[in-house]
């Protein structure tokens, strides 16, 4: 059976802090014996202050309970006034059992992964009414939908195709590098789907960070803080969001979804009403020294002015990457990844020009007759160009809204103009010449597409462009940003069904499938706009329904990999522009889509 219990996952002021400053605030509340632990350290700062403590809790907008807290009546009233020192208490108080809190406890807050509740405490003089201190601390159950092992899986699943795809292309009749792109395609456009400046719920925000990974982000501390020091030698500023990003999340955002007005419960006395009990060697205060207290530096006061804006700078200081790191993240992976790609293909060269020279028995098998290792070479640049062209071009744009690190923007220019420079000139070929004998190597853009429908990647590489710039640049209109990426969606999905582009009927099939596996969720993220006011349950029932599709996706994707790595490879006539050519009918599936679902 599994344990009842919630627990502090972040705190923050709600008010600037007055008379207390907390340096740490632990509460965890257990279903299974009725009780209640905390763990506190803070400290007084003015002289004979008497409070009472009232404890409110939301979840998911509902509010079980609005209880107000004697303290002088806690503790043999070592805490009436508040201690003139710091102090560390812990406490595990069991409950009275008429009291009967569980039965103000929704039972999904102890199931529902990323659960979205939070405490907030305040303390109110006794005679005066004023406010002295008001925290709030969110609270978890432990179970989130981000999982290291998932972002393990996909990885592999990623890796399995892109080594049948590397195998596979020797030949130039494979698809397998063609289902390498539907599947990292994939992977960015779930990771994209949590960019926008939407009121996501926790659920699947947390779920698109299973997919990270396939944008350039890995965020370990050690690299962010190498960039820190690069943006401040050159123009930039410090992040000052590198802190727990939910306890800075807007009030009205998940997990907060705080109202107006909130529903109060009428208890005068909620200390009578308890039975309290310590446990053995309990309520520990500590005194140290004396030391005045000057700023509580662990918990950061919420306002206005210093809450982080949904959309990427909520996304990625989450994860712990600081948004002004955003592209610098991507400019490294991706010299990475082409600097990988460029020792791999020196050795692959190597070895085949030393099997060719010594005529090695078997030779033909990794070698085959036709093979050009040059061209390969070359398809293979233009196939990693595909990979990261949405991540750059959208991280760049990105960039380019900060006023931050003059290097970081001129690299951001440096590694823009090549990628799009690239992708664009071999556009203008597959266009003007779609001849696999004369441009073999940038046959990936159009090769697999009917002859007649050779085009087809002209429009799409519009679409993946448009997502990008209203992604990276719309990030304060929601609303604009999930429309305009509905109707590329909706276009998409239309002009497959109307073209049919690709060479066979399952190609076809596949690419409407995906195409609208992507139209679909992101038409249910509209739920998501702030402006419409749907209520937290029913977002995060959307949010597990998208995350349900899109997994469904990914699973299609990963047995779609195993068939083409299982299946023998048929071998088919290279692409002419004769006559005879022009027909619609094909032997062999090559399609799949390249670039109608980038995110």
């Amino acid at each position: 059976m599994p344990v009842k219990n919630l627990f502090t996952s972040s705190v923050s002021y709600c008010k600037p802090p007055e008379t207390l400053l907390i340096q740490q605030f632990d509460v965890a509340y257990f279903a299974a014996n009725s009780s209640i632990s905390f763990n506190i350290s803070a400290a007084s700062v003015e002289p004979n202050v008497n409070v009472s403590a009232n404890l409110f809790v939301n979840v998911y907008g509902m509010h079980p309970f609005n209880l107000t807290l004697d303290l002088c009546s806690l503790a043999h009233g070592i805490l009436c006034p508040l201690p003139m020192y710091n102090f560390v208490g812990e406490d595990s108080i069991s409950l009275a059992r008429y009291l009967d809190i569980s039965s103000y406890v929704p039972t999904i807050a102890y199931k529902v992964p990323d659960l979205e509740a939070f405490v907030q405490l305040t303390l109110i003089e006794i005679g005066t009414g004023d406010v002295k201190a008001c925290v709030q601390a969110t609270l978890s159950n432990g179970w989130t939908t981000h999982e290291p092992g998932v972002e393990w899986a996909t990885g592999a699943v990623a890796l399995l195709a892109f080594i049948s795809a590397l195998w596979q292309s020797r030949k130039p009749d494979s698809i397998a590098p063609y289902r390498l792109l539907d599947i990292i395609y994939l992977f960015q456009a779930i990771a994209a789907s949590g960019l926008l400046n939407l009121n996501y719920p926790i659920v699947y925000r947390s779920f698109t960070f299973n997919f990270r990974w396939a944008l350039g982000f890995f965020p370990a501390p050690s690299f962010q803080t190498t960039i820190n020091n690069m943006r401040n030698r050159t123009g930039g500023h410090l992040d000052d969001t590198t802190g727990n990003a939910l306890a800075l999340t807007n009030r009205k955002s998940s997990p907060y979804n705080a109202l107006a007005n909130l529903l109060t419960i009428d208890i005068t006395s909620f200390a009578e009403s308890m039975n309290f009990s310590r446990s053995e060697g309990a309520l520990n205060l500590v005194r140290l020294n004396n030391t005045p207290i000057l700023a509580a530096t662990d918990v950061q006061t919420a306002t206005s002015a210093n809450t982080i804006k949904q959309g990427i700078p909520i996304w990625l200081t989450t994860i712990g990457i600081p948004p002004e790191n955003a592209f610098m993240n991507v400019f490294f992976v991706t010299l990475i990844l082409f600097g990988a790609a460029s020792a791999m293909a020196g050795i692959t060269y190597l070895v085949l020009r030393h099997l060719r020279s010594t005529r090695l028995s078997g030779s033909e098998y990794f070698a085959p007759t036709g093979f050009n290792p040059v061209v390969f070479a070359k398809s293979w640049l233009l196939r990693l160009t595909l990979v990261v062209v949405f991540p750059v071009i959208t991280f760049s744009f990105f960039q380019w809204t900060l006023k931050d690190s003059w290097l970081s923007i001129l690299l951001s220019v440096v590694l823009f103009l090549p990628v799009v420079g690239f992708i664009g000139y071999s556009a203008f070929l597959g266009f003007r010449w779609p001849n696999f004998d004369l441009w073999p190597y940038h046959a990936p853009l159009w090769d697999q597409h009917r002859l007649k429908r050779h085009w087809y990647f002209i429009p799409l590489l519009v679409v993946l462009f448009a997502k990008s710039a209203f992604i990276a640049f719309g990030q304060a209109h929601g609303k604009m940003q999930v429309i305009v990426l509905v109707v590329l969606e909706g276009l998409v999905f239309i002009s497959i069904i109307a073209l049919k582009p690709y060479q066979t009927r399952k190609a076809d099939i596949l690419a409407g499938y995906l195409a609208i596996v992507r139209l679909v969720c992101t038409g249910l993220m509209i739920a998501f706009l702030p402006s419409l006011g749907v209520k937290a349950i029913i977002r995060v029932v959307i949010g597990i329904v998208i995350a349900l599709i899109f997994s469904v996706a990914v699973v299609v994707m990963f047995f779609n990999t195993l068939w083409n790595i299982l299946q023998p490879l048929s071998s088919r006539k290279a692409h002419t522009l004769s006559p005879s050519d022009l027909s619609d009918s094909s032997t062999l599936e090559k399609g799949g889509l390249t670039l109608s679902h980038s995110k």
